[in-house]
């Protein structure tokens, strides 16, 4: 239940970030993320997992992933089976690159987040479960590379 309104927020985020709303420009792809990842931070927040970006063309690429970013942040956490869906991609490969980040975190043990990162015109709308314990802000960029 959690996981569905947390989607639910995570594309409401998605439809107000791109412009034009959920009209989709001729030619782009539908591209989704599963992903997981596990961090840490004191003052400095990192975090790095494995993912795969699946397309509508057929394309998929397993993609290794990274956060980075300084801020009032302190914690340890794991994301299991998140997921995420790009707004703006015309070829698979438009989604390697760093993405800009700015999150506000608190959760202990079960938790549950919503986040959205833009690089240029392509959007990245995550969601994800998972435990731990965090309390913070954070500003910093989610990088998606090849793996």
């Amino acid at each position: 239940m959690a996981m569905r309104l947390l989607a639910a927020a995570a594309a409401a985020l998605l439809l107000v970030a791109v412009p034009g709303g959920h009209a989709r420009a001729q030619g782009e792809l539908t591209c989704t993320l599963d992903f997981s990842m596990s961090g840490w931070s004191v003052f400095y927040k990192t975090a790095s997992g494995d993912g795969t970006v699946r397309c509508s063309n057929g394309q998929s690429m397993a993609v290794r992933i990274e956060t980075r970013g300084g801020g009032l942040s302190l914690g340890k956490s794991r994301i299991d089976n998140g997921t995420g869906n790009f707004a703006g991609v015309r070829n698979i490969n438009d989604v390697l690159g760093g993405y800009a980040a700015a999150e506000a975190h608190a959760g202990a043990v079960r938790s549950v987040k919503a986040q959205v990162v833009t690089k240029g015109p392509v959007t990245l709308a995550l969601a994800g479960t998972g435990d731990g314990w965090d309390l913070g802000v954070a500003f910093g960029s989610f990088i998606i590379s090849r793996r």
